[in-house]
């Protein structure tokens, strides 16, 4: 059985989908992007802001599941610009124990929703 995840403090979906799926103990969640949850606008003042907007985003809907990073076991990360991937990697490192971090995937796409540089969606598990 599913559990519908949804928080005010990510972003709402702009389409026909939720913010997190919980499935026994698995979470998965859509991919996040720069959207700031209180004022709605886009953080597009920097990678490094827009990369961190994303992660906070990220890390709302992990706290509306009741967990944390810790318990994310997978993320893909999709980016506008392989050139950037050096600036994301280092916003996404902060999140995350090294030693305990993920697994991932970092792809480069022609293009994401409302044209942003990052997108990022986790799995994660209790």
């Amino acid at each position: 059985m599913k559990k519908i995840i949804t928080t005010s403090k990510a972003p709402a979906p702009i389409g026909p989908y939720n913010q997190a799926i919980l499935s026994g103990n698995t979470l998965y969640t859509s991919g996040q992007i720069a959207f700031n949850p209180e004022t709605g606008a886009l953080v597009l003042d920097s990678i490094e802001e827009e990369t961190k907007q994303v992660m906070e985003n990220l890390k709302e809907v992990l706290a509306a599941a009741e967990m944390t990073f810790e318990n994310v076991i997978k993320t893909s990360i999709f980016i506008s610009d392989m050139n950037n991937f050096g600036k994301i990697n280092a916003v996404y490192g902060e999140y995350f124990n090294e030693e305990t971090a993920p697994a991932r995937e970092t792809v480069e796409v022609a293009n994401l929703p409302k044209f942003v540089n990052v997108e990022i969606s986790a799995i994660a598990v209790k």
